[in-house]
């Protein structure tokens, strides 16, 4: 989205359309929903738990820790990785707040 573009919408609006971008992608999705299965910071070869190469691997983990939902430390030669807890709750948040909205009503289209 172009910048003025984005100047139309909301912070919220915004961050929330950045946040959803990047879930966007199977691959993310995985890794996240393996973090938070192993529920702690994982250093294992995730080319192994997820069946990509690591050169993909590398590059939706960095996706995933610009926008803040991993977090991540340098152990010798690899990378710890763990969900970020404060944009995980920021990310939760932003979606309860977008379904909370939805009201049903019977008569509609």
């Amino acid at each position: 989205m172009g910048l003025t573009k984005s100047t139309l919408f909301t912070e919220e609006q915004n961050e929330l359309a950045v946040l959803a971008k990047a879930l966007g992608h199977p691959a993310r999705i995985a890794i996240l929903q393996h973090l938070l299965s192993t529920n702690a910071c994982i250093n294992s070869d995730l080319v192994q738990e997820l069946g990509l190469a690591q050169a993909t691997i590398s590059q939706h983990l960095k996706e995933l820790k610009v926008i803040g939902l991993i977090q991540g430390t340098v152990e010798g030669v690899s990378m710890s990785y763990c969900i970020n807890p404060e944009k995980w709750n920021e990310l939760q948040t932003f979606f309860n707040h977008l379904f909370n909205q939805y009201q049903p009503k019977n008569n509609c289209c």
